[in-house]
């Protein structure tokens, strides 16, 4: 399966090296940073995949505010923030746009979804509508990250996701796979921070996995999630075994 993208959003980002004045400090320190010079996206679909504490959030933080979206998640206009906690990386990031404007677009973050959540109630139901009419703190926390993936992602758009799966079902994370398919015909781009095998399972995407070298292009049977998921399913007990150990 091949799909052409025209709209391209965002191509790339360089990282202002020369304005680092230390690579010891945190954001800089961590390896994807200090390693990075310019990192290129797929026109449609880029996975960001990797260990916890390698940078992912970090990393898919700087891009989303140095694009213009609140820090804590929502589109252009949402300009809460309940605990300012972002690192200055993103001032460090010069993004590579496209001629191409999108018309929608979304920065999802698994772990600030209460709060905006919230702010979408304080803004009204003129607002809520636009995320299926209902409240998204009067739905369980994987049907209102569903709701926002169905009714508010309106194609031709930048959708920034980081860990969309946090909060779904394997049976729900299939469906954000064609939910994300249905946006992609409908000239959208993605980038996508997560740990789902199933999420990262869609075709044509790159997939960009962080180490303590930094970015490396990968194949999907080439990352950890996939070779640790395959192997426990299919060595369960043997692996429980070893898990359980005394």
């Amino acid at each position: 399966m091949v799909l052409e993208n025209k709209w391209q959003y965002l191509r790339s980002i360089i990282l202002l090296r020369d304005k680092i004045t230390s690579f010891s400090q945190y954001p800089f320190s961590l390896p994807v940073i200090c390693t990075l010079e310019t990192l290129e996206f797929h026109p449609r679909v880029t996975f960001i995949v990797g260990e916890n504490g390698t940078g992912k959030s970090t990393f898919l933080e700087a891009i989303a505010v140095a694009w213009g979206f609140n820090p804590e998640g929502g589109t252009i206009n949402f300009n809460f923030h309940t605990r300012n906690t972002h690192s200055e990386l993103y001032k460090y990031l010069r993004l590579v746009r496209s001629a191409k404007k999108p018309r929608d677009g979304f920065f999802l973050r698994a772990e600030s979804f209460y709060n905006l959540a919230t702010n979408i109630d304080e803004l009204g139901p003129d607002l809520i509508n636009s995320y299926g009419g209902r409240s998204l703190h009067k739905q369980s926390h994987g049907e209102s990250f569903f709701a926002a993936f169905m009714n508010r992602f309106g194609g031709r758009g930048l959708y920034i996701l980081d860990e969309p799966e946090a909060a779904l079902s394997p049976v729900r994370q299939m469906a954000l796979v064609s939910r994300i398919h249905d946006l992609v015909r409908q000239d959208s781009q993605f980038i996508i921070a997560t740990h789902s095998p199933i999420i990262m399972g869609y075709p044509e995407a790159a997939i960009l996995q962080l180490s303590a070298g930094g970015f490396e292009t990968v194949r999907y049977e080439e990352t950890e999630h996939y070779m640790v998921m395959k192997e426990f399913v299919n060595n369960r007990e043997k692996m429980l075994k070893v898990l359980l150990m005394p």
